[in-house]
């Protein structure tokens, strides 16, 4: 017999909203996760970004919010649903839109960067469904715009980014304020110990479900590490983004300094280019976005605030300019890429200073990122534990298998790839190398 959304018993209602935006099968943790939330069962979901977690734990709020028939009291909400940022909350909070037009259900977002105001004004009528960030409702809730004593789902999305970004004293704030009896559930792509005990806190007797295992990315995304020394990782960037100039590319910088001035760098090259971060404002990361989607720019850096929050079909690939110090942070990054069932490609930039970051990082995948450009490190290779000389030297990602880059030296480890030619005088390379900008514009992108 064919799963389908009718056969996991989703409300009819919210049914004929669902194939004309492009929901017609259940994906593995919708088929295995509606059922049990159905029949009310708190739930620890494990599933990668991308494979259709929204619709898993939203379809069955949706329709128990449904068969309730009448509308919630003012400054309450029915159903939270937390995100670690603006953009995953955005996202969230679209979706569920979608699934409930035409119905009376009501979903509201609340998130920083925007009026606390117009969002109590909103709140004051009530909500069936209220996604949040936990700084912005810990705000609201000091105003007493919002109370959480009518809640009966719970959902904490991205449970893990919470907890790497600090969440965590928020979220046990918010905890105290919730009825005791609720439906909880909590949501994440990885497993560290600290979801463990975090969902030992929140949830009761849960069923879990896992369909794939933690941090293993996708197998469509095709992955390459280069090393680089740190000063040279923008001229190294330059090149890769000029091969694919038509191709949507997200770029990923630790700090919100460095990703403002490398997208500051990459725009006097040439390149359309935005940041995301923290620091920016929410409607310029909203515009940022926008125009990102619309393919008005074909470049957006961005911090890990990013990571979650960004599900563009069309991202081809993503490079991982600095590598994350979380190392689960890497699944997530690369997971903007492969999405809806489309290949991508993701390129991780190794200085000599974050080897042990990239250990970290195939430790958690259990496996090793193939060698695509420049030389390991000498003092790393010396306690490399595995043996990348073995390794075949794979062709860069969105090449042909015979485009390889780079080669092995006598003594076996790997050299530089060949260079094409600069476009650039000496002059301007080494501006390059340095962060400067004093490359020649490139040719803008459309």
């Amino acid at each position: 017999m064919t799963t389908t959304f009718a056969t996991l018993g989703i409300a009819p209602r919210i049914l004929e909203n669902l194939a004309p935006i492009g929901l017609t099968t259940p994906t593995p943790i919708q088929t295995r996760a509606i059922p049990e939330l159905l029949k009310g069962r708190d739930l620890l979901g494990l599933a990668q970004t991308g494979t259709g977690k929204t619709a898993a734990f939203g379809l069955p709020i949706l329709s128990a919010l449904l068969a309730i028939g009448k509308r919630p009291l003012p400054k309450t909400a029915r159903a939270l649903i937390l995100a670690p940022t603006r953009e995953l909350a955005t996202q969230i909070t679209e979706n569920l839109q979608a699934f409930a037009a035409e119905t009376p259900v009501r979903t509201a977002r609340v998130v920083g960067g925007a009026s606390i105001n117009a969002q109590a004004d909103r709140l004051a009528r009530g909500t069936d469904i209220l996604v949040a960030t936990p700084g912005r409702l810990l705000d609201l809730l000091d105003r007493k715009a919002i109370s959480l004593a009518e809640v009966r789902f719970l959902v904490l999305d991205e449970a893990d980014q919470m907890l790497d970004t600090g969440f965590i004293h928020a979220l046990r704030k918010i905890a105290r304020l919730l009825p005791a009896e609720r439906q909880t559930m909590l949501f994440s792509a990885t497993m560290p110990k600290l979801i463990e005990e975090l969902a030992q806190t929140y949830l009761k007797d849960p069923v879990r479900v896992e369909v794939t295992p933690p941090g293993k990315p996708v197998d469509r995304i095709d992955q390459g590490v280069h090393f680089v020394n740190q000063g040279e990782k923008a001229k190294l960037l330059s090149d890769y983004l000029g091969e694919h100039l038509q191709e949507r590319a997200l770029v990923f910088a630790r700090t919100k300094h460095g990703s403002d001035k490398l997208c500051r760098l990459l725009e006097s090259w040439g390149f359309g280019v935005a940041a995301i971060h923290g620091n920016k404002s929410q409607n310029q990361r909203e515009k940022a976005l926008a125009a990102f989607r619309a393919g008005e720019i074909k470049v957006l850096v961005a911090t890990d605030v990013a990571a979650r929050g960004i599900d563009i079909p069309d991202v081809k690939h993503v490079y991982n300019y600095d590598l994350p110090n979380v190392p689960e942070n890497y699944v997530h990054r690369i997971g903007r890429t492969g999405r809806a069932g489309k290949d991508g490609r993701a390129v991780a930039f190794c200085s000599p200073m974050e080897f042990a970051e990239l250990r970290s990082i195939e430790k958690t995948m259990a496996q090793p990122i193939p060698v695509i450009g420049g030389e390991i490190p000498a003092e790393a290779a010396k306690v490399d534990n595995r043996n990348r000389n073995g390794q075949r030297q794979g062709a860069r990602p969105g090449q042909n298998q015979g485009q390889k880059h780079g080669g092995k030296t006598a003594d076996g480890q790997h050299k530089r790839p060949a260079r094409r030619p600069s476009r650039r005088p000496k002059s301007a390379q080494q501006g390059a190398a340095h962060g400067g900008a004093s490359a020649p514009v490139r040719a803008k992108q459309h």
